[in-house]
């Protein structure tokens, strides 16, 4: 027997590894896209409303209906989380609680109060259009523990690669797509948020994939890749759009030069989907659809005819309580994984990834110049995730977390205070720079490693309300950045630096929590973890 046959096949391994970071890579693209695009698409949907008083009630009407379809399904993806957690009787219960305080929310802060054409209510739109792809995004997020469960996980990312397809060709031409008759900025909204199924979907799908995959010597390192592709991704995207937006002048860009923007996803999406032909099922979903002879021809090829039989034994044990409920191991394990998320993203990081080239605009850049320094934030992002990849299964999870904890939270102090002294040169772009590299060391990739690890195998499902958690603390950073950060008072009395305080106070609350309650899952085989949680 070979010794490849004993110790199992490094370069099969590798590869099936990098199919599957197309998800992440598509996940980057599709969120990072829009940031060449801010400009032109307030100038194409939202400036016109200010003139055209006829226009911006309906665009107003159709928005209010919009947002209110969004809180009914997040509202249902809630309770089934609710249920799936607590079960029938007190799922009841909580999810009944949550509607209601959410309607009381809705019809307050919402409902009764967008109904006139004024500042607050532009940039809300435009803010909602900017990040409505997330609200696609929640939901692949939601339901990609179902999807996952129930067609595969490789499945489950062919069906995101169609989604990604279908979304990049309807934002690009949301008038010739536009299938419901409504505004055509309600056309763009509806095919962002179809791509954003896709990035949700292929964001659960892709880390477990690889998780499920990779022996655990080396899991960290693997599943790091993934985040590596999703920064890939959007460096990929930053240049591209610099070159679209580099064919012509402003006008031709805020008309036409958008579109290409958007078109450009069909191509890695298409040979995402094509590649994803040629890559088999994990193990564990094969034993839990009771394919044993497929799952343990695989396992020797992963990790070689001597491991496999006893890693087979042990996943065929930790699927004994397949689709148990998600509190079987306890509370905690839930509220680490949403609070993971949510962390991630309280931090502010796609606040620099979509608004990048508007940040550097309010420190006095031309278009050209920040689309270049965008795609300066894109390398450091790059470069300092390849550093993690290389440090996660050296140093462990927690150290590399609390140091990019804390560094995040000081570098966007410092950011915060550049804007407020009006100090707009090397100091903040240093700053930036910073905060993104020490992201991108910890809690870029290491996020989504402590995901696709710490979910024993019966509840692997309920990692999905981790990442719908994620998505909708992106929603909230998103959608409020431009609401605080072109909001008149806010601006008269900071400058500017008021949410960069926010942020960085948060980076400093996440570096405590993983101090203080995250466990370390260096090293540790899936099964592993299960028994960890059951002490």
């Amino acid at each position: 027997m070979s010794q490849a046959q004993t110790q199992g096949s490094n370069s099969f391994i590798l590869t099936i590894t990098l199919v599957a970071t197309l998800g992440g890579l598509l996940f980057g693209y599709d969120t990072a896209v829009i940031n060449g695009a801010i400009e032109a698409l307030k100038v194409f949907f939202v400036t016109p409303l200010e003139s055209d008083h006829a226009l911006a009630l309906q665009v107003i009407g159709e928005y209010k209906i919009i947002i209110s379809l969004c809180f009914v399904v997040v509202s249902l993806l809630v309770s089934s989380f609710m249920f799936r957690m607590y079960g029938k009787k007190k799922g009841m219960i909580y999810s009944g609680i949550v509607i209601v305080a959410g309607i009381i929310v809705w019809y307050t802060q919402f409902w009764v109060s967008v109904n006139e054409i004024s500042e607050n209510t532009l940039n809300s739109i435009n803010g909602f259009t900017i990040s409505s792809a997330i609200i696609g995004c929640i939901i692949g997020g939601s339901i990609g523990g179902y999807v996952s469960q129930n067609i595969g996980r490789k499945r489950g990312l062919v069906l995101a690669a169609v989604l990604f397809i279908i979304s990049a060709i309807g934002s690009a031409m949301p008038e010739i797509m536009n299938i419901f008759g409504a505004g055509t900025i309600t056309s763009f909204i509806f095919y962002r948020i179809i791509g954003g199924m896709g990035v949700g979907i292929a964001s659960m799908l892709s880390p477990m994939y690889i998780a499920e995959i990779a022996p655990a010597n080396i899991r960290g390192k693997l599943v790091s890749w993934n985040q590596f592709a999703i920064i890939f991704g959007m460096l990929v995207v930053y240049f591209v759009n610099y070159i679209i937006a580099s064919s012509g002048d402003d006008g031709w860009l805020n008309e036409i030069g958008w579109r290409y923007m958007f078109a450009s996803e069909t191509i890695p999406a298409i040979i995402f989907l094509v590649l994803l032909y040629f890559v088999p099922e994990t193990p564990r979903f094969l034993i839990m659809k009771s394919r044993e002879e497929e799952a343990k021809t695989l396992l020797n090829k992963i990790v070689g005819s001597e491991k496999a039989p006893g890693l087979l034994v042990d996943i065929k044990e930790s699927l004994k309580e397949n689709n148990a409920p998600w509190l079987t191991f306890g509370g905690l394990i839930i509220v680490i994984g949403i609070l993971l998320s949510v962390f991630q993203q309280f931090v502010g990081i796609n606040v620099v990834l979509y608004y990048a080239s508007e940040i550097f605009r309010n420190m006095g850049s031309d278009t050209d110049t920040s689309l270049l320094q965008t795609i300066l934030v894109g390398a450091i992002n790059l470069i300092f995730t390849v550093l993690a990849i290389y440090t996660v299964d050296r140093f462990g999870r927690k150290p590399l977390m609390i140091i990019g904890g804390i560094g995040m939270g000081i570098c966007m102090f410092a950011l915060g205070f550049a804007f407020y002294f009006n100090q707009l040169g090397l100091v903040a772009l240093f700053a930036m720079l910073g905060y993104v590299a020490f992201f991108a060391m910890s809690w870029g990739p290491v996020t989504w490693v402590l995901l696709s690890e710490i979910f024993p195998n019966s509840i692997r499902s309920a990692m999905s309300m981790a990442v719908a958690a994620q998505w909708i603390a992106n929603m909230i950073v998103s959608w409020t950045f431009p609401m605080m950060n072109d909001n008149s008072w806010l601006t008269n009395q900071f400058n500017h630096g008021f949410t960069y305080w926010l942020y960085g106070a948060m980076g400093l609350l996440s570096a405590l929590f993983v101090w203080k309650v995250v466990p370390e899952t260096k090293g540790k085989t899936l099964e592993e973890m299960g028994r960890l949680w059951k002490k």
